[in-house]
């Protein structure tokens, strides 16, 4: 349990640093000096920085199943559940450490010298499922195909968290999405009163939240009950640290040094935003019981 518990706590300090520097912008030094840790301690729990990494991406693609499932079985209409689903999985990404850390990652990938998790797929099948409940229900337009109609969900609701982070860090991603949803509620529904769903949608989604137990560590909110602070016994949680110049805001390209020798931190190249919002979810089954 100690062990377990341990992990987890390095695994929340090296998210803290790969969310404000990234990959290459990142060593096991650092990590060190985050968590208060030796760099020989961290090796024991994780065998290189790839690992760690990749661990981090791994809890990232864990968080969405449950949440997922909870609106799949939910009984209020498909799109409402859809609608407020989308509000939840926006405030992990705003709030969420190792949310955002796996997603800058994955999207850094090309440095990072191990297979990480497709992405996408997961919330393509979510959401085509959830439309066709839509369609069954009478609450889409004539003419609205639900796999299409997915895709472009998806990409605009990940387009939005890579504008809300470059321009405001997600501060602002719940109006931003509030907004979104204006305007695709509009081109999806045969009747459209977008506000009124919007409003039922929220509602809906605030009484689930009010419904969830609490986490072993009292909070509420976010996939499992929210991010959580450093282990009883094992020191401070991972403190903030100020980022730095070289370090703020970096992405990484093809070609880019991956960073394998520990306790030396690399470089990183420009780019023209901070990191991107990807995510991933593994297939969920429908309510029929058809799934992948």
């Amino acid at each position: 349990m100690r062990a377990k518990t341990t992990r987890r706590f390095l695994l929340e300090a090296a998210a803290h640093l790969f969310d404000e520097r990234g990959y290459v912008g990142t060593s096991i030094s650092d990590i060190s000096t985050q968590s208060g840790r030796t760099s020989g301690a961290i090796y024991f729990h994780y065998s290189s920085k790839e690992n760690l990494a990749l661990a981090i991406v791994q809890e990232h693609f864990a968080a969405w199943p449950e949440l997922i499932g909870r609106y799949r079985t939910a009984e209020f209409p498909a799109l409402e559940r859809l609608v407020a689903l989308s509000f939840d999985v926006a405030r992990a990404f705003r709030d969420d450490v190792v949310i955002r850390a796996g997603s800058r990652l994955w999207a850094e990938r090309s440095a990072i010298d191990v297979t990480l998790p497709r992405p996408f797929v997961g919330w393509l099948e979510t959401v085509t499922a959830l439309l066709e409940e839509a369609r069954e229900e009478g609450a889409l337009a004539e003419g609205v195909a639900p796999d299409m109609a997915a895709h472009g969900l998806v990409c605009a609701f990940f387009g939005l968290h890579t504008v809300s982070d470059a321009l405001e860090g997600r501060r602002q991603i719940e109006e931003g999405l509030h907004d979104l949803w204006l305007l695709l509620l509009t081109a999806l529904q045969p009747e459209c009163d977008a506000r009124a769903l919007l409003v039922r949608a929220r509602e809906q989604r605030e009484r689930m939240r009010r419904a969830e137990p609490p986490a072993e560590d009292g909070t509420q909110g976010g996939p499992k009950g929210g991010p959580k602070g450093g282990p009883k016994g094992e020191g401070k949680a991972p403190r903030k640290r100020k980022t730095t110049a070289a370090g703020k805001g970096k992405a990484v390209g093809k070609g880019t040094a991956t960073g394998k020798s520990a306790g030396k931190g690399k470089s990183a190249l420009k780019s023209d935003g901070r990191r991107g919002a990807l995510a991933a979810v593994p297939p969920v089954r429908r309510r029929d019981g058809v799934g992948s």
